[in-house]
C-alpha cells in the first residue's frame, strides 16, 4: 500500500439516528504513524465516527477508507487494517485468554500463529494467565486483553475508545508504554479519551469534537497556546472559596483549588477576597494553560 494513502481518510460524513444527527460533515486525515487525539464531551459523535470505520454502522452519505480501502467497498480489506479496542468490557467467560485469542485469529482466517499469540501476551503482561478464564480476570487484565485481540491480525491502525476507563494508574502506565512503543514501532494510533492529560501527552495532533462536527483540529502544541487565559493553583485552609469566585473556579483536586484568570489584577483581588474571608493560602503556583483548559474554552466557544 502506498504511503501517499493516509492511514484514516473522512470526508463529510453524515450520520443521523432519528431526532440526534451524530455526525454532520465531519472531515479529517491522519497520516500513517500518527498518534491521534479524538476528544469530545459525550454525545459529540466519537463513538459513531468509530462504528463507521470498523463497518458496525453506515454512514448516510460522505466517505470513509483505512489505507486507502473504502469501508464499504473494501470492508475486507479495510476491516484486516484495523485493530478496534472498545470501550466495553466485552468478552466471552466461557474461554480462556489463550483460548480467545485463537478465536480471533480465526476471524481474520489466522492459523497456527500460537508464536504470535505468546508474543502478544507476553508484552501485555498476559502469559501467566494464559489459562485463566477470562471471567476470573480483573478488570485490568480483560482491558490488556482487549488490546490483545485487537493486536492479532497485525494491523497497521490501532483504534483506542477511551481504553483506560476504570483502570488504575498502574496498568494505565503500562498499557501507555505498550501503545507508545507500537506507535514508535510505526503504528497509526487513534485514542479518544477522557483523561486529557493521557491526549496532551501523547497525541501529537487532535480533534475535538461537538454535536458531531469537528470544531478544532491542530497539532497539540498549536492547541495549547489558544487560550489567552492564566491559570492559578492555592491550597486553601479552607472547605470552599467566596462565592463571587465560583464561577471562576476550574476545579479542586486533592485540596487544591484551581482558577482561571484574564488578568493579573483578577489574580490580586481573588487573593484579596480570600484574605478577607479570612481564608489562609497555604500554597500558590501558577501554571500554564493544559490540554483540559483549552478543550473547556473551545467547548464554551463553539
Amino acid at each position: 500500500m502506498s504511503q501517499a494513502n493516509p492511514a484514516i481518510r473522512v470526508s463529510e460524513l453524515r450520520k443521523r439516528f432519528r431526532t440526534t444527527q451524530a455526525l454532520d460533515g465531519v472531515s479529517l486525515d491522519i497520516p500513517q504513524g500518527e498518534f491521534f487525539g479524538l476528544l469530545g464531551p459525550n454525545g459529540a459523535g466519537k463513538t459513531t465516527l468509530i462504528s463507521i470505520l470498523a463497518g458496525l454502522a453506515r454512514a448516510d452519505s460522505g466517505h470513509a477508507a483505512i489505507m486507502g480501502h473504502d469501508v464499504v467497498r473494501d470492508y475486507r480489506q479495510a476491516r484486516r487494517a484495523l485493530g478496534v479496542v472498545p470501550q466495553e468490557l466485552v468478552y466471552d467467560p466461557f474461554f480462556n485468554v489463550r483460548e480467545t485469542l485463537r478465536i480471533q485469529s480465526g476471524y481474520f482466517g489466522l492459523r497456527h500463529n500460537d508464536g504470535w499469540i505468546d508474543e502478544i501476551m507476553h508484552h501485555l503482561d498476559l502469559t501467566q494467565h494464559a489459562d485463566k478464564n477470562t471471567q476470573n480476570l480483573s478488570g485490568g487484565m480483560n482491558r490488556r486483553l482487549l488490546v490483545a485481540q485487537a493486536r492479532v491480525p497485525k494491523p497497521p491502525l490501532i483504534v483506542l475508545d477511551e481504553p483506560t476507563a476504570g483502570v488504575d494508574v498502574d496498568l494505565r502506565r503500562s498499557l501507555w508504554e505498550f501503545i507508545s512503543r507500537l506507535n514508535r514501532e510505526g503504528h497509526t494510533i487513534l485514542l479518544t479519551t477522557h483523561y486529557l492529560e493521557e491526549a496532551e501527552a501523547l497525541c501529537s495532533r487532535i480533534a475535538m469534537l461537538k454535536s458531531g462536527r469537528v470544531v478544532a483540529l491542530d497539532a497539540t502544541r498549536n492547541l495549547l497556546q489558544l487560550t489567552n487565559e492564566h491559570c492559578a493553583q492555592l491550597r486553601l485552609d479552607a472547605e470552599s472559596v467566596p462565592a463571587a469566585w465560583q464561577d471562576r473556579l476550574q476545579r479542586e483536586t486533592d485540596g487544591c483549588w484551581r482558577f482561571n484568570f484574564g488578568e493579573y489584577t483578577e489574580l490580586e483581588n481573588l487573593l484579596a477576597d480570600l484574605r478577607g474571608a479570612g481564608i489562609r493560602v497555604t500554597e500558590l503556583h501558577l501554571l500554564e494553560p493544559d490540554l483540559e483548559d483549552v478543550f473547556t474554552d473551545i467547548m464554551k466557544r463553539t
